[in-house]
């Protein structure tokens, strides 16, 4: 039979019409859950709708995490099933199912976080595929699962390609690189435990795979994401697994190395300020991987660190200076509360001063908001909602002074800029105007880069890596122009043709 004749009789077959709807909320370890969830819709044959009009059922992948997260996903749910009638409910959220029903009760299926089986199942139940010879032959289950379960068991798949997802949310020049799920910390803000579970992590090997197939195609940047990114391997004892015929250990430091081998940018997000970092540090001062951590400090005041339970209070200064000792170069994101439950004045000044000694580079703040079910919400002495905002106005104009003298810094010299988008004015030639991030600027969360593309207007593509002169800066942002166009070479074999961008 030639393909002709395939492609005829295929034709011939009665078409799927069935379309899935998504929204994906919440954070960017959520955002790898729903990738998994959009590749068994895509193997089992279900199209994805682009709108409302178009779909035949609508998954939400929900936030649970604080209370706008969880009014955010109540609202999406509540808009879906307006639209369609026919809504299915996963995500952190979905943890908490009587919160939805109480909400929505006409929602059709409601399914926890990582539960890419479960949904699959109740996308079956109201979008049965029609019979077709051709298609019936694909697998059903989720690369990596068990046949035959139809929920799905953590520490069974979580070291499979069920982690590994091939549909990608995040354009092809990044992506991010899930390594553990859950989390062992009992934070007394924080209910991820309680959604999410303790630590599961991933063999190194299947980390390295993934990442292996990401830069074969095309990805240059791999954000590498967990609950507690320093913690990984811990739960599975470090142990060893097989990548490239080689031994490698589920441990931060050796999975960081090998990364680092590979030749893309490799980005650390929610490290945890544990003493074995020192060795990662090390390996950005020796240009292996991205000078550039995610620290999530919360706080500085002992008081409140206890409070919040919180490892190493009193100690991040400290951990600071030794890690800029040994890499100088380090860019420091962090995030901090304001406001926690019974922080005083004297608390919020240790804040203010913490900040001004440790600068760091990039910060994020909010005001304390209960969490349902968090240990925080029984501690007294609540701050007044006017004085969070109060005190988060301060630490937020300290924060961006502390920015704008750090960038200012940058002005005159030469940085590698990844391409994030095009930036053209109307009436500009095509390429002109660019947006792109330094080495210190994670994606969708830190500063950007704005370019003018000079006498290389029109050959620059998203996702090329190219040098530029910085010329200008302000609280949070760069200016500047391309001066080359350099090769990217990495040390994994492309799958097609990109040249050398």
């Amino acid at each position: 039979m030639t393909v002709l004749d395939f492609t005829d009789q295929f034709a011939s077959q009665p078409q799927h019409k069935n379309k899935v709807g998504f929204i994906s909320l919440g954070c960017p370890k959520a955002l790898v859950d729903s990738e998994r969830i959009l590749t068994q819709l895509r193997v089992e044959g279900y199209q994805i709708a682009d709108n409302y009009g178009e779909a035949d059922t609508v998954i939400v992948n929900t936030c649970g995490f604080i209370t706008p997260a969880v009014e955010e996903s109540l609202a999406a749910i509540g808009e879906a099933l307006d639209a369609t009638g026919k809504v299915i409910v996963t995500g952190c959220l979905g943890e908490r199912p009587e919160k939805i029903l109480e909400r929505h009760p006409k929602v059709a299926a409601i399914t926890g976080s990582e539960a890419v089986d479960d949904v699959m199942r109740h996308v079956r139940e109201l979008l049965p595929m029609e019979q077709n010879p051709f298609t019936d032959l694909l697998p059903t289950a989720a690369p990596g699962a068990r046949s035959g379960v139809s929920a799905p068991v953590r520490e069974a798949t979580s070291h499979g390609d069920v982690f590994a997802p091939s549909v990608k949310l995040t354009p092809r020049h990044f992506a991010y690189l899930k390594i553990a799920e859950g989390c062992n910390h009992t934070c007394s803000f924080c209910i991820i435990p309680k959604l999410r579970g303790k630590q599961v992590s991933r063999d190194a090997a299947a980390v390295l795979y993934e990442a292996y197939r990401l830069v074969a195609g095309g990805t240059k940047e791999l954000v590498v994401i967990s609950q507690d990114t320093s913690a990984y391997g811990v739960d599975i004892r470090y142990r060893e697994s097989e990548f490239q015929e080689q031994q490698v250990r589920a441990h931060l430091t050796d999975l960081a190395a090998k990364l680092g081998e590979m030749g893309a940018w490799v980005r650390m997000h929610y490290v945890y300020p544990y003493p074995h970092v020192e060795k990662v540090v090390e390996l950005m001062a020796a240009g292996k991987i991205l000078p550039y951590l995610d620290v999530p400090l919360q706080h500085a005041s002992p008081k409140i660190l206890r409070a919040m339970r919180r490892p190493g209070a009193g100690k991040q200064l400290d951990t600071i200076r030794r890690w800029r000792e040994i890499c100088p170069e380090l860019v420091i994101r962090s995030t901090f509360i304001v406001g926690f439950p019974g922080e005083t004045e004297s608390d919020f000044q240790e804040l203010l001063t913490f900040l001004q000694d440790a600068r760091l580079d990039r910060v994020g703040a909010f005001p304390y908001s209960d969490v349902e079910e968090a240990d925080a919400n029984a501690l007294g002495n609540p701050v007044p909602e006017d004085v969070k905002q109060e005190r988060l106005a301060r630490f937020m104009e300290v924060a961006q002074r502390i920015s704008a003298e750090k960038l200012a810094e940058k002005v005159g010299r030469v940085m590698p800029i990844i391409i994030d988008e095009f930036n053209d004015d109307e009436g500009d030639a095509a390429g002109t105007r660019l947006i792109g991030r330094t080495k210190g600027d994670a994606p969708g969360i830190d500063g950007q880069v704005y370019l003018y593309a000079g006498e290389f207007a029109g050959q620059i593509k998203i996702g090329d890596i190219v040098e530029a002169r910085i010329e200008e800066s302000d609280e949070y942002d760069l200016f500047g122009e391309v001066v080359a166009r350099p090769a990217w070479l990495p040390n994994v074999p492309q799958m097609g043709h990109f040249g050398g961008h």
